[in-house]
């Protein structure tokens, strides 16, 4: 029996989404989906779900939960990962807290940021232990890597790990229905082109009929500055530099030094910016799960219906043979020629029995690829950290950071990087 492999399936809600999709696809049935958590209550929860889900669309894939992470992996021709290494309390309080202290303020600190950085420290240990794992007892299968920060991590597997891997975000299938959602424009015929780096990649192409709709995309988005809504950070960028960005206002926030700035506090008002984002969607997903599991458990039939992820598309194609297009994260074969080759870059990939294939993008405009560039300074330095266990390279990871340049010194960034790693205490390695 082939084998599925979900990584961190205490997500429930995530789980729910990825593994319904499975079972609602025809070229699936009959496999495992092996669960994996480290917190027993949850995967009991998810393990119960699936099976209500299994059994209201009559699926034919069995259900099993381990507590043994390499028996979970035994044999697995795909591994799909959501861990969160220290989850909301403590991990990502300390991430938000200590940084206020030194004046530092954040949205999401989930990708790069003084906040990412340390999500990174915590979490790469954890996914080298997997890639050792997968080495011994599946080397064959494809690491399907939905856990943040993206571009780093799946740098790392691909790269120290030797695990096949490709990263997925949602926010390529999201850009241009959100873009022109907000914008009142029909996205039906519209064809795009998208390419960077993950929760940075850039809108290259919109075109209809092979008409450019950027002149329209503008105007109306310069209109609609002129009034307070929730994406003006990435509209204001698309102004300036020309080109709309994938991931969220929130997130492309604390990605720039331009936005979140102590001496113009005014700007926070200006651009609609949500400081401390994270945290509170983290309390109300908690609070909101715990309503959420009540109905769900009510209901004896749970029905579900594909979503947009990309795991399920990917598997079915590598069944089939049927080829599908993603947006994936992979290593810079020369595929983006003016970002470096040690980088994780997104870009559309064809997917099918070979495996996955990236597609050749070529130069970016420079002004994109230098923006780019400024957050890939930071990956590397924190991968370089990671896996040299030299303290320095944490202090000139920080130091590279857009955000965290633009507001603190030089001394104020080497004291607050030594409070977190205090702070983090086990969570992190032992730094030289």
């Amino acid at each position: 029996m082939s084998k599925i492999t979900f990584m961190g399936a205490g997500s429930t809600v995530f789980a729910k989404n990825v593994l319904g999709d499975v079972m609602s696809t025809p070229a699936l049935q009959g496999f495992e989906l092996a669960l994996f958590d480290i917190d027993p209550e949850r995967l009991r929860d998810s393990e119960r779900l699936l099976n209500s889900i299994k059994a209201t669309i009559g699926s034919t894939c069995v259900i099993k939960s381990y507590s043994d992470r390499k028996e979970a992996l035994r044999g697995a021709k795909y591994v799909i990962n959501a861990i969160q290494v220290g989850g909301y309390d403590p991990c990502t309080i300390t991430d938000f807290e200590i940084p206020k202290k030194y004046g530092l303020r954040q949205t999401i600190a989930d990708t790069i940021g003084i906040g990412g950085i340390f999500r990174n420290l915590r979490t790469i240990p954890v996914m080298l232990d997997f890639a050792r794992d997968i080495q011994e007892v599946c080397p064959d299968a494809w690491f399907l890597n939905y856990t943040n920060p993206m571009a780093v991590l799946t740098n790392v597997m691909n790269t120290a790990g030797g695990v096949k891997t490709v990263g997925l975000c949602h926010s390529v299938q999201v850009c241009v229905p959100s873009l022109f959602g907000s914008l009142e424009m029909d996205t039906a015929g519209v064809e795009s082109k998208i390419a960077g780096i993950n929760h940075m990649a850039w809108l290259l192409e919109v075109k209809k009929d092979g008409i450019d709709l950027y002149p329209e995309i503008k105007r109306r988005a310069a209109e609609k500055q002129k009034e307070k809504h929730h994406d003006m950070v990435r509209f204001e960028l698309m102004l300036r530099f020309g080109y709309y960005v994938t991931e969220s206002s929130e997130h492309n926030a604390e990605y720039h030094p331009y936005f979140i700035k102590r001496s113009y506090p005014e700007l926070i008002e200006k651009y609609n910016i949500p400081l401390d984002e994270y945290p509170r969607r983290c309390v109300n997903q908690i609070n909101g799960w715990k309503q959420m599991r009540e109905k769900l458990f009510e209901s004896q039939s749970i029905e579900h219906n594909r979503s947009n992820e990309y795991a399920s598309y990917i598997m079915e194609a590598m069944e089939t043979n049927v080829p599908f297009k993603i947006g994936g994260n992979v290593m810079n074969t020369g595929l983006i020629t003016n970002l470096p080759k040690e980088a994780c870059v997104e870009v559309p990939c064809l997917v099918d029995a070979s495996g996955v294939t990236p597609t050749y993008v070529g130069d970016l405009p420079p002004q994109l690829a230098a923006l780019n560039r400024t957050n890939i300074n930071t990956q590397l330095l924190t991968i370089e950290a990671a896996l040299t266990g030299k303290k320095e390279h944490i202090y000139h990871a920080a130091m590279l950071d857009p955000h965290t340049s633009a507001e603190l010194s030089l001394d104020d960034i080497t004291a607050l990087c030594d409070d977190l790693i205090e702070a983090h205490g086990s969570w992190l390695p032992a730094f030289k």
